[in-house]
């Protein structure tokens, strides 16, 4: 009798214990993200006039957020909690979110007034990168769905765009994760190399601004790097990033119909219907671009002015957001996949990041030299 009581009872038992286990990994990634906004905002006025107060008066969030999430994996990983509570680690609901979020603080119009050589390198910059890391992808045999992830993330905007990849192509929840994981690697050294070689080439502001903007692969890296170059730089940096977020969409679009009708179509079957192409395509891009438009409409419908106190409430809780993201990034990050992995999918990244660097820094010395920041 009690054996069938508790065989009847134990899957609601395994459901609350997993909703708990979630409820506790989401407590985790809060926390963290706490933790993160204290250091961002006591570290600098804590360190100031000391040794270390010039590096954490440029040091932004996403290292904090990164570094704790990297350190909270290993905790929780030695206490035998990690896996357990990894179901509450959100990382694409977090930076969906943030996303979307983002949209509205792209104003395309202006960015088309103001920074028509933006559009002309994020273009030109997507296409180059994007078919090299695709081509070299396929010389090295690797999957087709983790090309596509690989080149989105290089090309455009890292894990967003890895993320808008996998909705596109239905790849594997592994390969988001490995591509996750190169994209954090990659990225967090790109923070701090790329203004050191900034001055050392002695380029000008809109010409550093725009080559950062153009090769680290995450929004909020882009923001940290082009704070440590200056004010027009980073204003310059802004502008081809977001301009290649706001690409993000037409990728995924091109993705989604190139999956279906070429890559997973063979002879005998049919021909995918308009609402095939509608179930994989990443929604979350419909938002980012609806509040791209509401905020466009609003901005002009009120002034700047006006609308600046909203539009900066909105870009407080994206970095929420994106900080909540970046520690998830951080829980989740494994080395087993990277090691299982070899050296092919590494290999064609960082070959990619060389050639995004090489056809950047060109593309910003043709575009923006003698460029001037459009003033806020």
């Amino acid at each position: 009798m009690a054996g069938t009581e508790e065989r009847t009872t134990s899957p609601a038992r395994v459901q609350d214990s997993a909703a708990v286990r979630a409820l506790a990994g989401v407590a985790v990634v809060l926390v963290l993200g706490a933790a993160t906004r204290f250091l961002e905002q006591t570290v600098p006025a804590a360190t100031e006039g000391s040794a270390f107060g010039e590096v954490a008066a440029v040091i932004e969030y996403p290292v904090y957020a990164i570094a704790l999430g990297l350190l909270g994996n290993v905790v929780l990983t030695q206490l035998g909690l990690r896996d357990r509570l990894a179901a509450g680690f959100r990382t694409e609901f977090f930076i969906k979110t943030g996303l979307v979020l983002l949209g509205a603080s792209i104003n395309i119009a202006v960015i088309v007034r103001a920074a028509g050589p933006a559009i002309a390198q994020a273009v030109v910059l997507i296409s180059v990168v994007f078919g090299f890391t695709w081509w070299l992808g396929g010389r090295l045999g690797l999957d087709d769905k983790l090309r596509a992830l690989l080149a989105s993330a290089v090309s455009i905007c890292g894990v967003s765009a890895a993320i808008a990849a996998a909705g596109a192509v239905q790849a594997k929840r592994e390969q988001l994760a490995y591509t996750a994981s190169l994209v954090v690697l990659f990225a967090l050294p790109s923070i701090f190399l790329l203004p050191a070689l900034v001055d050392a080439f002695g380029l000008g502001p809109a010409v550093g601004g725009a080559w950062v903007g153009g090769n680290i692969d995450t929004t909020a890296a882009v923001s940290a790097a082009g704070a440590i170059v200056g004010e027009e730089a980073l204003q310059i940096a802004t502008i081809v990033k977001t301009t290649q977020n706001a690409l993000l969409g037409v990728v995924a679009v091109a993705l989604t119909a190139y999956f279906a009708f070429r890559i997973e179509r063979s002879a005998d079957s049919a021909r995918p219907r308009a609402r095939e192409l509608w179930e994989r395509f990443p929604k979350f891009v419909l938002g980012f671009l609806a509040a791209s438009i509401i905020a466009t409409v609003f901005t002009d419908a009120v002034g700047s002015a006006a609308a600046r106190p909203l539009i900066s409430t909105v870009n407080d809780l994206r970095t929420t957001f994106l900080i909540l993201a970046f520690v998830a990034i951080g829980l989740e990050f494994r080395v087993a996949p990277l090691r299982e992995a070899g050296w092919r999918p590494i290999g064609v990244f960082a070959s990619a990041t060389v050639v995004n660097l090489a056809v950047g820094l060109g593309l910003a010395i043709l575009l923006f030299s003698g460029f001037s920041a459009p003033q806020p």
